[in-house]
């Protein structure tokens, strides 16, 4: 199918709560969906996000688009695009003017299977059609009670493992923390923490040891300390017992390879380009180095997560995306399944299209708040 045109819808609105951890924190939304239109009339779509700052006005996108990368797409085919190995150079090493890498893969594959009327898993050669999901709360600013009360709920509706933020400056609060979660999700939970390189090497073990007296038993710690310290994190798989440590998030395809080379992480956290999830994917399946997928746009990571065979644990966070397509991933028991449309499945719906769309930035007292998460309102 060859790619014929595009467009790009601009959305803004507020968070139904504060997310972030020890180093971020961000209370709105600022994202646009990239469509890519095949010969045939089919959509290919995909999500740019911009965690911290505004996107510009929905022209200059557009404009930034057709001239750099554009010209890159026009008339070529989804699949030979989705396939294509780059040969990256001097100054071709660089990201793009408009954040959209990870929007256009998404795009491209959408377009590439349903080109060949496949769910998008399915086309990645997955031979299961589910996997299990661990709640994750986002939720280092939280209050006590919020924080107790949105695992509370993520418990009730079978989910089994838990992750929350660690790495504040007094580690008896991570441990109060931790406490709470026990109180919220019950005996016998996996639990995981992700400090965000809140640490250093020694810290991450003295923190883990106190964790453990107080009763605590750590599933992984995930990024605990700066990501090129590929020294520090592979004496932490030395020193961390049972406690696996993940890593890789913060680093590009060519990182991770690095980081797995380097032997300094005991699982690789990927999140949502397709291609390089897929590639890295293959060579941490080479490794024998088990993946799990970190937050992705709506779940589209779901895709990758059933094709790779190393592949566990998929992050769900409670996010407020759901109201911009028309159907979700299917998520019950603490497992989250595929789609069975052709494509990842991921439809943009139309009363966003209409409600939220933001052609130009909108002060933020005049945002508005979208709809909480469908999980969180009817829990």
């Amino acid at each position: 199918m060859r790619i014929v045109d595009f467009r790009i819808t601009r959305f803004q609105f507020l968070r139904d709560r504060l997310i972030g951890d020890s180093q971020v924190r961000a209370d709105d939304v600022n994202v646009a969906a990239l469509e890519l239109v095949g010969e045939d009339g089919s959509v290919g779509l995909g999500f740019i996000q911009s965690l911290f700052h505004p996107l510009p006005d929905e022209v200059e996108m557009v404009r930034m688009f057709r001239t750099e990368v554009w010209p890159t797409l026009e008339g070529d085919l989804a699949g030979a695009v989705a396939h294509r190995v780059s040969r990256p150079r001097g100054g071709n090493i660089r990201r793009l003017s408009l954040p959209c890498e990870e929007a256009l893969q998404q795009a491209v594959w959408d377009l590439f299977a349903k080109s060949v009327r496949l769910p998008l898993w399915k086309l990645l050669g997955a031979r299961r059609d589910k996997v299990r999901a661990y709640a994750s709360g986002l939720d280092f600013h939280l209050s006590d009670h919020d924080f107790s009360e949105l695992f509370g709920i993520a418990a009730s509706q079978g989910f089994t493992a838990f992750k929350i933020k660690a790495g504040h400056s007094d580690l008896d609060r991570d441990i109060h923390r931790l406490d709470l979660l026990r109180k919220a999700v019950g005996e016998g939970a996996t639990v995981m923490i992700d400090a965000n390189e809140a640490w250093s090497p020694k810290q991450t073990i003295a923190c883990l040891d106190a964790m453990r007296a107080a009763g605590h038993p750590i599933f992984w710690v995930e990024d605990p300390v700066l990501r090129h310290d590929f020294d520090g994190l592979r004496v932490l798989r030395e020193t961390a017992g049972p406690t696996l440590v993940n890593s890789g998030e913060y680093l590009d395809a060519s990182g991770k390879r690095a980081l797995m080379q380097a032997g300094a992480t005991d699982m690789l956290n990927v999140h949502g380009h397709v291609t390089d999830v897929m590639r890295i994917g293959w060579l941490a399946a080479d490794m024998g180095v088990p993946v799990s997928l970190g937050n992705s746009f709506l779940e589209i990571g779901v895709n990758m997560a059933l094709a790779l065979p190393e592949v566990d644990w998929l992050e769900y966070s409670y996010q407020n995306f759901d109201h911009l397509v028309e159907t979700t991933y299917p998520m019950r028991d603490g497992f989250i399944w595929g789609s069975d449309a052709p494509g990842h499945g991921l439809v943009l719906s139309d009363t966003a299209r209409q409600e939220w769309q933001r052609p130009v930035l909108v002060a933020r007292d005049a945002i508005g708040a979208a709809p909480m998460p469908p999980r969180l309102a009817t829990a």
